[in-house]
């Protein structure tokens, strides 16, 4: 694959020792002309290879998402 990503941002993981939230921004993710993700990982030990989890935002879905986290972050 030819994807490129650009990181972002790395964020303390709340109720870890040391675990991370990560942000970057992946260039054609699933191969030539795919359209660039923001991808959101999460590991719970900082020095992990790959997240735990992880998720790809399409950047048409980032106003959506960011508005239902705002939702739920209310009922917390």
């Amino acid at each position: 694959m030819s994807e490129k990503t650009t990181a972002i941002d790395q964020l303390n993981l709340s109720g870890t020792n040391d675990g991370k939230i990560t942000i970057a921004v992946i260039e054609e993710p699933y191969g030539p002309k795919s359209e660039s993700v923001v991808s959101i990982g999460i590991s719970l030990q900082a020095d992990a290879a790959e997240p735990d989890w992880k998720v790809h935002l399409p950047k048409s879905n980032i106003d959506d998402v960011i508005a239902a986290l705002q939702k739920a972050k209310e009922t917390l």
